[in-house]
């Protein structure tokens, strides 16, 4: 039997629809996501933390979920909505339901809402708080709910869904070696260059690349300091994606600062707007964010438009940028910084993914363009 669940929005307007998840209350900042595919991905990547993710794509979990699509461990978004949720999960490689992967993480969905409607609104007023709720279905009490809802400005999400020790990446998402008290690196089936890799929500796929290309990759708290990382010995360091507000955390500022001028270093998303920060620039919130799997990119150096897979909900102040970086690459939807070089320094990074999962491959040569940064 089917049962009700509503989203309510700080702008007062209700949603109700039919509950596809697991029962309960969540609040969060309610956007939206473009991709036709790619709802695992999504749901499991930790950059959504803190956010109530609405697909777009009328219909969602006609392919069904399996081990294999992970980003992380488990889903961090707050909750999900989607137009329709597919009951078939058609696809010789799908190990079970969407329905029942979110019932089994505790994931509070909605389906049956006018998704279109929504997105209409949240691209008219901005990124908006909202409650996504199958136990209390009053509208009035909900929307005062989702007006008491924090936001994501200011607030430190990465320590919600950064790892608590040093992990060794060995061949795939499940084969993780915890290093030893005092660090010190175990060997790998690989004799490339050894990246440590500050994990401040870190998506599965970007060690996965790594180590493709030859890399040992010892991946790291977003917390570790300057001192933590060098005394790995690196080659060079990665700064992750992650979710949220990157101007609260002053702790990884400080450790970019610390291994700037010492060591190679190359950003994705959260870490292109850390290494930015480092450098001097600042950083502003978008209206209603980049979210997909199909967004153009034009490369600077030789007007090359590639198709990029977004997620952020901020972006580096064009206007703050010190004179040390020069841009590289610049989002053709709204003219936005999505990629910085450092002028004098081995540092780059994009705010897009170039890792692409699921989406283009179009960006996959920032990971050599890195390997040669290592090998000078």
């Amino acid at each position: 039997m089917s049962k009700p669940a509503k989203l309510a929005l700080e702008d007062g307007a209700v949603f109700t629809g039919v509950s596809i998840g697991s029962d309960g209350e969540v609040d969060g900042e309610v956007c939206f996501n473009t991709s036709m595919t790619g709802y695992q991905e999504i749901l499991t990547d930790p950059s959504y933390r803190g956010q109530i993710v609405t697909m777009t794509y009328p219909q969602i979990g006609n392919y069904g979920v399996n081990d294999g699509d992970l980003e992380s461990e488990r889903p961090h978004l707050s909750g999900f909505i989607v137009r329709e949720h597919s009951r078939a999960d058609s696809n010789f490689r799908s190990e079970g339901s969407l329905s029942d992967y979110l019932k089994e993480w505790g994931v509070v969905a909605i389906e049956s809402i006018d998704t279109r409607a929504l997105v209409r609104r949240i691209r008219s007023q901005g990124a908006l708080r909202g409650v996504l709720s199958t136990i209390d279905l009053d509208d009035v009490s909900l929307v005062a709910k989702a007006k008491a809802s924090p936001g994501l400005v200011g607030r430190d999400l990465v320590r919600e869904v950064m790892p608590e020790m040093a992990c060794e990446w060995q061949e795939s998402c499940s084969e993780w070696t915890h290093l030893n008290v005092e660090g010190i690196r175990k060997s790998t089936e690989t004799t490339g260059p050894h990246v440590v890799a500050l994990d401040y929500g870190m998506k599965w796929n970007i060690p996965r690349h790594l180590y493709d290309q030859g890399c040992q990759v010892t991946v790291l708290p977003g917390t570790a300091t300057a001192e933590d990382v060098l005394a790995q010995n690196p080659d060079g360091v990665f700064l992750s994606n992650g979710p949220g507000d990157p101007e609260p955390l002053e702790y990884a500022i400080k450790t970019i600062q610390g291994v700037m001028k010492q060591k190679p270093i190359f950003g994705i998303c959260l870490g292109h707007q850390l290494l930015s920060l480092a450098c001097g620039a600042k950083t502003f919130k978008l209206k209603f964010g980049h979210r997909g799997a199909n967004h153009p990119v034009q490369r600077l150096s030789d007007g090359l438009v590639e198709i990029t897979s977004q997620n952020h909900g901020f972006a580096v102040d064009e206007v703050s940028l010190p004179a040390s970086l020069e841009v590289t690459h610049r989002s053709l939807n709204d003219n936005t910084i999505e990629g910085v070089r450092h002028r004098e320094l081995p540092l780059f990074s994009v705010q897009y993914h170039p890792e692409a999962s699921a989406g283009p491959h179009d960006s996959h040569y920032l990971f050599q363009d890195f390997l040669k940064a290592m090998a000078k």
